[in-house]
């Protein structure tokens, strides 16, 4: 049988720290806003609509 040792990600090469932490955050304030703007919208007809 072949030797599947794990992938050590920490010293692997082409992994771009920064750029998954700024896709994270983009992601993160992304679902942010957008639950806001859902429950905005969503109260705008709860006022409006009855």
């Amino acid at each position: 049988m072949s030797d599947h040792s794990e992938i050590a990600y920490t010293t692997a090469d082409g992994n771009d720290y920064p750029a998954h932490e700024q896709t994270y955050e983009g992601f993160i304030a992304l679902v942010k806003y957008g639950t806001i703007g859902v429950v905005a919208i969503v109260a705008l007809m709860a006022i409006f609509l009855t």
